[in-house]
């Protein structure tokens, strides 16, 4: 979830995500907080555009020209002891990204106030002209929504009646019941992340064909080893792994049950799990894997772990015990490596790494992934976009190139790379930048969340919506074309105003993945991660019976049950 050693220590992290587009700045100092220290939070699937104008209506011509001030007013019709001081904000966005088949749309508009007020302002449809510098007030149209009680800071208005689609929409904010100006962000703000926003979510409309196969943060544990005994797992003859690798490293084709070199099954999609250990399981990270397959009733195929550069104890002289114990029984390991010490708490540069200052750590990591024996999964520095401390997007890549290079020439080819982003439309214009090539990656993996209330926002994003921003970028954009996509990290929040919320989406999860059948893995993190628990947020997939049920019902699709050994 989000990232800097803390949340593997006892792990988490930032950003933005959707299939919702935010239009306009995305509650900017909500963002511009997270991101400096972890997973954005608007991460899944939203994308920022602002508002093409703005200005305040009014008859008051000491005004001036509203449409170019850095703020909106809006005040009552009697306003500071004028009868005909009246002020309405008019806003116009220009929405052009929604796709044709979406259904279910959702629009929340979003204003900036820099204080706390006793008034109601409602959000209207507007003939309003927003470009122009002071237009007159006029009859206000269809009231879309009301906020009782403005609030310091971001404020949403549902304008789902107004925006439909595609098309130029322009709103109009109304006060009453204060007869003082209420200043709002306009875009003109110098402030990029008070300007106003327009957040959209939807679902497709196009309902995925029927697929059948041929059977049913931070907390990272301490840099230390273990302190409690090593696990005495049950003695394995050999990985009950038994797929049969097929020669391509890209999309495989065939029957069901087949495996590329390059861990891609051949239909449906691997089902994974984070699920950190901690202080009162004595770290023990086999059980805190176990203790979710028999809640679940299933076993994983892969689990995810983060592990950092000091080459000691779990964090990072890895495979450790439990890994290597979880591999003989069939399981596959994705090691999510970060350059940075967890216990320790620091970071390193990207150009110590390819400056060769770690390359005693990064081959002896080479060398225990070559002595292994079976493919494992390995991502250098996930969500490198959120690593501003490290380096450049370029130095990112020579450090990526370097790690991969130096593990070929140690004879660690089992090591299947995994390229992960935060993958938010925030960060869209650097991920061409942050590819290492095709002949680095084996993998593209992102990490969607649906956070609802835990990021400040009143979005409940279903699953195709959680997971189709990032992809659809990439279908438009080319990067790792070819390549099969994993979720590292995918979660949901539940709704505390509809207790079924969260156990449905489970349940749909399974549809929303058919309905993007480059997916071939996904992994759920199991961790509060950058968020805070509270009576409206939690994370995990565990926090209630029916949640429980529903994750239940989901990796038991047989899209999610590879036919290729082992007890899954």
């Amino acid at each position: 979830m989000t990232r800097h050693g803390l949340h593997r220590t006892t792990r988490f992290r930032s950003g933005p995500r959707r299939k919702a587009i935010a239009i306009g700045v995305v509650g900017g100092s909500v963002v511009a907080g997270i991101v400096a220290t972890m997973m954005p939070l608007l991460a899944s699937d939203d994308l920022s555009i602002r508002a093409a104008a703005d200005t305040t209506a009014t008859a008051v011509s000491q005004d001036g020209d509203n449409a170019a001030k850095s703020t909106l007013a809006t005040c009552a019709a009697r306003c500071d002891g004028n009868p005909r001081g009246g002020r309405e904000a008019v806003i116009e966005f220009a929405v052009t990204t929604v796709p044709s088949t979406a259904v279910n749309i959702r629009a929340t508009l979003r204003v900036h106030a820099w204080q706390q007020f006793a008034a109601t302002v409602t959000a209207h449809a507007s003939p309003l002209s927003a470009r122009e510098s002071r237009p007159p007030l006029a009859s206000a149209g269809a009231a879309l929504d009301s906020v009782t009680g403005v609030a310091k800071g971001v404020n949403e208005w549902d304008v789902s009646k107004l925006v439909t689609g595609n098309g130029t929409w322009t709103v109009s904010l109304a006060q009453s019941g204060l007869e003082s100006r209420i200043y709002w962000a306009s875009v003109e703000n110098r402030n990029p992340d008070l300007r106003p926003s327009l957040l959209i979510s939807y679902d497709l409309g196009a309902r995925p064909s029927p697929v059948t196969t041929t059977r049913p943060a931070p907390p990272p544990s301490p840099s230390a080893s273990p302190t409690t005994a090593a696990p005495r797992p049950s003695p394995t003859v050999a990985p009950t792994r038994t797929a049969t690798p097929s020669a391509s490293g890209t999309l495989p084709s065939g029957k069901c049950g087949s495996v590329s070199d390059k861990l891609v099954p051949s239909c449906g999609a691997w089902w994974g799990m984070y699920s950190p250990a901690g202080a009162s399981g004595g770290w023990d990270h086999g059980k805190a894997v176990t203790d979710v397959e028999t809640q679940v009733g299933r076993k994983f195929d892969i689990v995810h772990r983060y592990h950092d550069f000091s080459n000691s104890g779990s964090n990072g002289a890895f495979p450790d015990v439990y890994e290597s114990q979880q591999m003989r029984e069939g399981r596959l390991m994705f090691f999510a490596w970060e350059s940075r010490d967890f216990s320790a708490g620091t970071t390193l540069k990207w150009s110590d790494v390819y400056g060769g200052k770690q390359d005693d750590t990064i081959d002896a990591v080479a060398g225990r992934i070559r002595a292994a024996g079976v493919p494992v999964f390995i991502g250098f520095d996930h969500e490198p976009e959120d690593e501003p401390n490290k380096g450049s997007d370029a130095d990112f890549v020579r450090a990526w190139r370097y790690v991969h290079e130096r593990f070929a020439t140690a004879g660690a080819t089992n090591a299947v790379w995994v390229w992960t982003m935060m993958g938010w439309s925030g960060h869209y214009s650097r991920y061409a930048g942050l590819y290492p090539g095709d002949q680095y990656v084996d993998w593209v993996a992102y990490d969607p969340y649906n956070f609802h209330v835990c990021n400040g926002s009143t979005v409940w994003k279903s699953p195709s919506t959680t997971v189709s921003g990032f992809y659809r970028w990439l279908d438009d954009n080319g990067i790792g074309a070819g390549k099969p996509r994993m979720l590292a990290e995918f979660g949901t929040n539940f709704n505390s105003a509809d207790p079924g919320a969260k156990q449905r989406w489970f349940q749909e999860f399974p549809a929303a993945l058919k309905a993007h059948p480059k997916i071939k893995a996904a992994i759920y993190f199991n961790s509060a991660g950058m968020t805070s628990r509270t009576s409206t947020c939690d994370m995990t997939m565990n926090h209630d019976a029916s949640a429980v049920a529903g994750f239940t019902q989901a990796g038991q699709d047989p899209y999610l049950r590879q036919p290729t050994g082992g007890n899954r």
